[in-house]
């Protein structure tokens, strides 16, 4: 397999370095991290960030709350579609769309891919169509303009399956290699998942929004910057559950930090390292 690291769609949010810990401006600096994985069973994507239907029509596919807090950069160039083509790919030939969860700047793309079979857990599926991701934010975060024309979806239960690294694992996702695995990750949604990929440099795990941060991994004390603990905060379903899963990811990223490489899904930071450094 062969992966390749997208950013499909930039967040400025007023507040700099409160939001990213590093920019130097009013504004900070979030991405949306994406990976295009080639397989023998055609392209997977794991999640789309925003899609072409988004920049078109961002009302009502986008919240205005949400669009106005996280300052959102709709960029045609951005969209995994037109990176798709962009690598030389017929975008027909995306199969798979695996979802970590189905929160708005995650699920933006999946129309632009008519073909492929849409992978996720079946309770996300379910609270997502209940629009219930929270008291606030449960209408906002989950736009089912996004995905209401995706006619083959795979559920899949967030119990069971084998262990991996001492977490529970989903194996033999329908029509996928067995090389890459869902990884339960609940509280920041109900149905958050991680998808682990084995290529021949050894695993990585796409952790989603597990956490946001990279100084919430890899070390022992616990590091993220004010405004994007309060974002994490705000959109948590279970805080118990979300706070104990990425204490145990922290655990995972010191003591097999040599066989799994982890990141989370909008730490540019992380994305920086990775992008031009493709697996196969």
């Amino acid at each position: 397999m062969r992966i390749h690291h997208l950013n499909c769609g930039t967040c400025c949010p007023v507040g700099g370095r409160l939001f990213d810990g590093k920019s130097d401006t009013v504004f900070g600096h979030l991405v949306c991290h994406c990976l295009l994985i080639e397989t023998d069973r055609g392209l997977v994507l794991v999640d789309t960030g925003f899609g072409t239907r988004d920049i078109q029509q961002p009302t009502p596919r986008l919240s205005p709350f949400f669009r106005a807090l996280n300052n959102i950069q709709l960029r045609r160039e951005e969209t995994a579609l037109t990176q798709v083509q962009a690598l030389g790919f017929d975008p027909a030939d995306v199969r798979h769309i695996i979802l970590t969860h189905l929160d708005f700047d995650h699920a933006g793309g999946i129309e632009d891919f008519p073909n492929a079979a849409v992978h996720v857990t079946a309770r996300e599926r379910e609270v997502a169509d209940a629009q219930h991701g929270g008291a606030f934010v449960g209408s906002r975060r989950y736009r089912p303009q996004q995905w209401d024309e995706a006619q083959n979806w795979r559920l899949y239960p967030m119990g069971g399956g084998e262990q991996w690294f001492g977490f529970d694992a989903v194996r033999d996702l329908h029509g996928l290699p067995p090389e890459i695995l869902l990884v339960p990750l609940a509280g920041h949604t109900w149905g958050h998942c991680g998808v682990a990929i084995r290529a021949a440099g050894g695993w990585m795990l796409h952790a989603g929004d597990a956490y946001f941060f990279r100084g919430e991994v890899g070390q022992g004390d616990y590091a993220c910057p004010p405004a994007l603990r309060g974002y994490q905060r705000m959109m948590e379903v279970d805080r118990a559950a979300r706070l104990n899963n990425q204490a145990r990811l922290r655990c995972l990223s010191r003591e097999h930090g040599d066989a799994v490489r982890m990141f989370c899904a909008h730490d540019a930071i992380e994305f920086d390292i990775l992008t031009g450094q493709s697996a196969g």
